[in-house]
């Protein structure tokens, strides 16, 4: 069993709350390792149709992430991990500011950050001749915004350990009919490697994890089937697989891996 030395180290992990999702996956793989885990969510209204939140869809997906931390703290604590959970809203540099004070008051430190939270738009309206305002401003303020503001707190509380892991997607560099969306994640494989180098000097490594077809609860049957195809593995990529990434580039076996993408899409988009 690989000892990735996170043992009391202290993690943020933003976008927390859906319990299918990468960030509760990546919360249960570090508590798992023992560390010390802040999860960070902010609720995202949206309709859904109850009697279908139990199959995998828009429905069960829209829920998830309309509701709180619970499932994934009712975890945590029948693992006996060490954690915090911090309902904020990372477009606030007020609340930015928040979360570290609160993290460090609690456990004296933060070590790595996991900007996993994103937003983007869910009616079918990214595409060059539909896509509003709105949608451009809300989704780079998340995606973009939210995370180099996360990312300048951790390098100014900085200490002797240091990690940074983006979320990107397989397809960020193309990606027809979600145009705004893939633009804010390849500008976070931009930026990953701008801030690595400016990070370097702190010992300070800053990665990406682009994955591809994921099933955090949104991928429904048929469009599993649509997209299985597109993957050379013949298989959707779990929460888990991306975890376990995460893991790694944020363990001390990974210190001299600065400034990387890394596809975790079992052979999509290369």
């Amino acid at each position: 069993m690989i000892n990735y030395g996170l043992s009391d180290r202290v993690a943020i992990i933003t976008g927390a709350n859906n319990p299918q999702g990468i960030g509760a996956a990546t919360a249960l793989a570090f508590a798992r390792e023992g560390a010390k885990v802040v999860l960070v969510f902010k609720k995202i209204p949206r309709a859904y149709d109850e009697s279908k939140v139990g199959a995998n869809g828009a429905d069960r997906y829209f829920k998830a992430n309309a509701g709180d931390a619970a499932q994934v703290e009712s975890r945590l604590r029948e693992m006996g991990a060490d954690y915090l959970i911090l309902e904020k809203d990372i477009t606030r540099e007020e609340d930015v500011l928040d979360i570290y004070a609160e993290a460090i008051n609690k456990f004296g430190k933060v070590e790595i950050l996991v900007n996993n939270a994103a937003d983007g738009d869910m009616e079918g309206i990214d595409t060059i001749e539909t896509i509003t305002r709105a949608v451009i401003d809300d989704t780079f303020a998340v995606n973009v915004r939210g995370s180099i503001m996360m990312t300048r707190e951790l390098i100014r509380h900085r200490g002797d350990y240091g990690r940074v892991i983006n979320l990107s997607t397989d397809a960020a560099q193309v990606f027809a009919g979600q145009i705004t969306y893939g633009a804010s994640k390849a500008t976070m494989e931009a930026l990953t490697r701008s801030i690595a180098l400016e990070a370097a000097p702190y010992g300070i490594t800053v990665n990406c994890v682009a994955p591809g077809p994921t099933q955090t609860g949104w991928i429904d049957p048929a469009l599993e089937q649509a997209v299985i195809p597109l993957i050379p593995m013949g298989k959707l990529i779990s929460p888990e697989d991306i975890a376990e990434t995460i893991l790694f580039l944020a363990s001390r076996q990974a210190k001299m891996i600065t400034g990387q993408v890394i596809k975790v899409s079992g052979g999509k988009a290369l």
